[in-house]
C-alpha cells in the first residue's frame, strides 16, 4: 500500500535562522513523523506489534522505522494480542515506554483483559508506586468498505475502566502532536487513530515542540447558533455538515474533543452557554455511548441554558454493517443536519 508524501518545508526566516518547518503530510505520516522523533528522543521507546517491522504495519504507519531503530526497539511481534500487551505491561513496568499497534479496532478484544484488569488498575493497586505508560494505537472506525472487527468504535468500552487515557487525532498536526504527548505520558494511553482519515493531508510543523494539554478540546469552527461536539473521524463530516447549514443561515459551532477520556466538559459547557443546543457525533453506537455520558453531564452543568434536548449523532446499536449498507450505520452529513432542525424545532 503506497502512502502518498507531499512535503513543503520552510527551512529558513528573513534573519537566516531556524524557523519551524512547516511540512504537507497525510494523517498517516504525521503519526509516523511523530513515533520517528519519540524514537530518537527517548531510547527506553520501542514499538510492537503484528507485521509492524519489515512491512511497516497494515497501514504502514510503522513504514521504515525498524529499518533505522533496528529489530530490538520496532519488533515483529507473534499474532496474539493478549501476549502482546502483556509484554508490554511487563516492559514498562522494567522502566520502557512500549508503543502498541493493533491492527484494526476489533483485534483488540483478546487482549481487553490485560488493558482493563491490569493496565488500567496496576497504578491504583500499587498505591502509586508502579507506573505503566503503556500507549496503544487503534486504527478504528469506518468507511473503508470493511465488516465488523475492521471497522469498530470500542471507546466507550474501554472510557468506562478508570485508569486509561483515551484521545483520538483529527488532524495531521494532532497526529503528529499527541502521538509524541502520549508515549511522554506516564499514564497509559489509547491512541485512537480513524483509518478513514490516514490519507487526509494537513500542515504539520515537525520542528515544533509538544505542547499544551492532551485532553483539550479545541473550537474548529466558531458558532452561535447551536454546538456540534465530534472527535477523530466524525471531526470532518461535522465541519461539512457546518458549512451546509452556513449556506440556510445557521452558525454551528464545531468542537473536537481531542479527547474521550478524560473529557474537556467545561469547554462543551461554555460553548453551550451561548449556543443554547448541542449535537454530539460519533461513529460507535449511541447506546450507553460517549454522547450519552456528554448528554447527561451537559443537563446537569447547563440544563437551563439549553432551548433544546442535547441530540446524538452516531452508530446504531447492532453489529457493524455490510460494506453495502455501511454508509446508513455512520454518521452523514444528512443525519447530522436532520438533528440540527430538529434542534431547532424543539
Amino acid at each position: 500500500m503506497a502512502i502518498t508524501t507531499d512535503i513543503q518545508t520552510n527551512a529558513t526566516g528573513d534573519a537566516g535562522r531556524p524557523t519551524p518547518s512547516t511540512t504537507t503530510l497525510p494523517l498517516a505520516r504525521a503519526i509516523n513523523a511523530g513515533l520517528r522523533r519519540a524514537l530518537e528522543q527517548d531510547d527506553r521507546v520501542m514499538l510492537m506489534g503484528e507485521d509492524i517491522g519489515r512491512l511497516g504495519g497494515v497501514f504502514r504507519v510503522t513504514d521504515g522505522l525498524q529499518a533505522q531503530f533496528g529489530t530490538q526497539r520496532v519488533v515483529d511481534s507473534p499474532l496474539a494480542e493478549s501476549g502482546i500487551l502483556g509484554t508490554a505491561i511487563g516492559l514498562a513496568m522494567a522502566g520502557y515506554r512500549p508503543v502498541v499497534e493493533i491492527q484494526f479496532d476489533g483485534f483488540v478484544f483478546p487482549a481487553f483483559d490485560q488493558i482493563t484488569t491490569q493496565l488500567a488498575k496496576l497504578h491504583y493497586r500499587s498505591q502509586g508506586r508502579v507506573r505503566v505508560p503503556v500507549v496503544i494505537r487503534i486504527p478504528y472506525g469506518g468507511h473503508i468498505g470493511a465488516i465488523e472487527h475492521h471497522s469498530e468504535s470500542p471507546e466507550a468500552l474501554f472510557a468506562h475502566t478508570a485508569g486509561l487515557r483515551i484521545v483520538s487525532p483529527a488532524t495531521a498536526q494532532d497526529g503528529y502532536t499527541m502521538i509524541q504527548q502520549a508515549i511522554a505520558s506516564p499514564d497509559p494511553v489509547i491512541f485512537l487513530e480513524p483509518k478513514s482519515r490516514y490519507w487526509e493531508k494537513g500542515a504539520v510543523e515537525l520542528d515544533a515542540e509538544p505542547s499544551g494539554d492532551l485532553h483539550r478540546a479545541r473550537t474548529v469552527r466558531a458558532g452561535r447558533d447551536a454546538t456540534l461536539v465530534a472527535y477523530g473521524p466524525s471531526v470532518a463530516t461535522s465541519l461539512a455538515a457546518a458549512q451546509a447549514a452556513a449556506e440556510e443561515g445557521r452558525e454551528l459551532e464545531v468542537i473536537d474533543l481531542r479527547s474521550v477520556a478524560p473529557l474537556d466538559l467545561d469547554s462543551v459547557v461554555a460553548s453551550v452557554e451561548r449556543t443554547g443546543r448541542l449535537i454530539v457525533v460519533h461513529e460507535a453506537p449511541t447506546a450507553h455511548g460517549v454522547g450519552a455520558e456528554i448528554a447527561a453531564a451537559v443537563a446537569e452543568r447547563c440544563f437551563y441554558r439549553l432551548q433544546a434536548p442535547v441530540l446524538r449523532v452516531g452508530g446504531f446499536h447492532t453489529p457493524y454493517p455490510a460494506s453495502a449498507i455501511e454508509s446508513d450505520y455512520l454518521p452523514s452529513l444528512d443525519r447530522i443536519l436532520d438533528a440540527v432542525d430538529r434542534a431547532f424545532a424543539a
